[in-house]
This record gives structure tokens, C-alpha cells and sequence, in this order.
């Protein structure tokens, strides 16, 4: 098993970078399941993020790329139940990915709620709003 950055994935699904790209691409398909590619929590909310702020992907596109990674056999995704649980959150509403994410390994976590000052992650992500 490898790791994988959110670079090497970023230009594998992007195609921006001859070099890169084809060096990503190669990687990502000689990947199966007895040698897969190792996917963090982080490196997915940063991909998330790098897609939509860098790239400009649309949401529905997005949640097609992340959902394909979270179910292909040949990417391990760190605790990919609840990645794909925040995927769906995310999908269904206005909530940032990240949010979700947080929300979601709180309460598989066991957390009764997960606390935020942030009004926007309080709405749509599930968390509670601490204060006022």
C-alpha cells in the first residue's frame, strides 16, 4: 500500500500537467486491491477544496470524484463510512465538506454533538451552535 497527496490526485483528475498528470494517471491506474493506494481524511477535505476553490468543479461533480474514490477497491479511504456519510451530508445540502467530515467522525466517534461557533456549519452540517 501507498500513500497518496492531494497533488497526485488533484492532477490525475484534473489532466492540467503533461508531466504530472501522466506520472498521477500511471499511479492511480496501476493501483488494485492487493496494492492500493492509501487515502487520509485530510488529504480528501484538502482535494475537496483544492477541486472547488483551484479548479473551479462544480459540487455535483465533485461529490461524483469523491464518491468514486471512497468506493473504488483499490483506494483505502482512512474511516471511509464516515467519509461517506459526510459525502451524502454534503451532497444534500449547503455545508463545506470539512464540516461534514468533522460532524460525522464526531458522532461515529460517539460525541453527543459536536460544538462550533461557526452559525453556517450549526445549520446545515449538523453541529450545535456554542453561546449565543
Amino acid at each position: 500500500m501507498i500513500g497518496l497527496d492531494t497533488n497526485v490526485l488533484a492532477r490525475y483528475f484534473a489532466q492540467d500537467h503533461p508531466l504530472q498528470s501522466a506520472q498521477a494517471t500511471t499511479l492511480i491506474e496501476s493501483l488494485d486491491e492487493q496494492h492500493p493506494g492509501f487515502l487520509s481524511q485530510i488529504a480528501l477535505a484538502e482535494l475537496v477544496w483544492v477541486l472547488d476553490a483551484a479548479y473551479k468543479v462544480r459540487k455535483p461533480q465533485l461529490v461524483r470524484i469523491i464518491e468514486r474514490l471512497l468506493l473504488a477497491p483499490e483506494i483505502i479511504v482512512e474511516n471511509a463510512e464516515s467519509a461517506l456519510q459526510a459525502l451524502h451530508r454534503f451532497a444534500e445540502s449547503t455545508a463545506g465538506f470539512a464540516d461534514c467530515l468533522i460532524e460525522r467522525n464526531g458522532y461515529q466517534a460517539g460525541c453527543s454533538d459536536t460544538l462550533t461557533f461557526d452559525r453556517k456549519a450549526a445549520r446545515t452540517a449538523g453541529m450545535r451552535l456554542l453561546g449565543n
